[in-house]
């Protein structure tokens, strides 16, 4: 009997699910300072960087149908492979957490009962998705999805023709290209999760195109509606916003939904990236123990200020994908069947180091994009010298 296969239109479904969150209407708070018209053109220009990386590495998992970890064996071994995926289920238990912890927080901000609560509410909610699983969410995403969208519609006419401010004057502290990495960031932290949801589509290609574009959308929507709160309201508690806006019950879906839809793909991969690691784990079964694990972190670590986390992850997984990338379009090199493939373990590590270093730059572009650039030429480099030697 052949695998249920998900539509076009379920993977869009799970990638606007994945857009709206409230951590992304947070993270454009942060670009205020650069004003209206430049914040707008930091989160297109980061928004189409990371969403075309975000595509490249869907397609790897659409066509090779393999999860997102399984294709990084194909770039470093199998051994070298465990590195990445440790990494990335450290980072997803750590987005569970900070997912539930700003959901809980906003939910709050509404209706007072006390954060602990709608920790527990929001990973109650989380568990249930991934109990339903990914490819029997269908209708249940449709009803979810339609009522996120008609929400945010609200939300957006509060902020921008109901907020009747004048709008915050723009300052120097955050530069543009600050601003388009922060922007970057958020496509970027996907990177790692996007191959375990195109390997169950029918159309692997057009899936991946579908939901690369619906996520950037959904995203850049969700960075405008946080900059235009903290610019044209002057607030930057999105909990307070919908309060005076009097949006209520409606406000509570937006935040508790957006919460689960988004924080459920975290919890999902983190189980199944575990089974690159332990091949006898149940992934379900992992993904339900993480949302414990990032509920309580929820409850008990306070986690305000994301963007050192952002940063770490781009450091983390933009060389990784840039060797992907490399490996898979211009080599088409396959060595998942190596213990460990040290040349591109030696050039992720200058991948790394050389984001470090440009974190430090001001680049208009950012800084993903050119740690992604030379780590493709190194790649090309260093495939050039060993097939000379051979």
């Amino acid at each position: 009997m052949s695998a249920k296969r998900t539509s076009i239109f379920e993977n869009s479904l799970i990638w606007f699910g994945a857009g709206v969150s409230i951590a992304e209407i947070l993270t454009g708070t942060y670009l205020a300072p650069l004003g209206f018209s430049k914040g707008l053109a930091a989160i297109v220009i980061g928004h189409v960087i990371g969403c075309l990386m975000l595509f490249l590495a869907g397609i790897i998992g659409g066509k090779s149908r393999r999860s997102a970890m399984e294709t990084v064996k194909m770039s470093f071994g199998e051994t070298g492979s465990l590195l990445f995926s440790i990494l990335n289920v450290l980072q997803l238990v750590g987005w569970t957490a900070i997912m539930i912890y700003d959901g809980a927080l906003a939910a709050n901000g509404l209706m007072d009962t006390g954060s602990f609560i709608w920790c527990l509410v929001i990973g109650a909610l989380i568990i249930l998705w991934i109990v339903i699983g990914i490819t029997n969410l269908g209708k249940i995403n449709v009803i979810a999805m339609s009522a996120l969208f008609i929400l945010t519609l609200i939300l957006s006419k509060v902020i921008f023709f109901d907020s009747g401010a004048v709008g915050m004057i723009a300052d120097d502290s955050m530069t543009f290209g600050a601003a388009v990495e922060l922007a970057v960031a958020m496509p970027l932290s996907w990177l790692p999760l996007i191959s375990d949801y195109t390997r169950e589509a029918k159309e692997p290609v057009k899936a991946t195109a579908a939901s690369a574009i619906v996520y950037g959308i959904v995203s850049s929507w969700m960075y405008i509606i946080g900059m235009g709160a903290a610019i044209y309201t002057g607030e930057y508690d999105i909990a307070q916003i919908m309060l005076k806006a009097g949006l209520g019950i409606a406000g509570l879906l937006i935040i508790v939904f957006s919460t689960v839809t988004t924080t459920f793909l975290d919890a999902y991969s983190a189980g199944i990236s575990s089974e690159s690691i332990f091949p006898n784990l149940n992934g379900k079964h992992v993904a339900i123990v993480v949302t414990i694990l990032g509920t309580i972190a929820a409850i008990v670590y306070p986690m305000d200020n994301i963007t050192n986390f952002l940063y770490l992850i781009g450091s983390v997984f933009a060389p990784m994908i840039a060797i992907q990338i490399a490996d898979f379009f211009l080599f088409h090199d396959d060595h998942s069947r190596k213990g460990i493939n040290l040349p591109n373990l030696i050039v992720w590590v200058i991948g790394f180091i050389a984001y470090r270093f440009l974190m430090t730059v001001d680049i208009i572009v950012g800084n993903t994009l050119p740690d992604m650039v030379i780590t493709i030429l190194l790649c090309c480099i260093v495939k050039k010298v060993i097939g000379n030697r051979r």
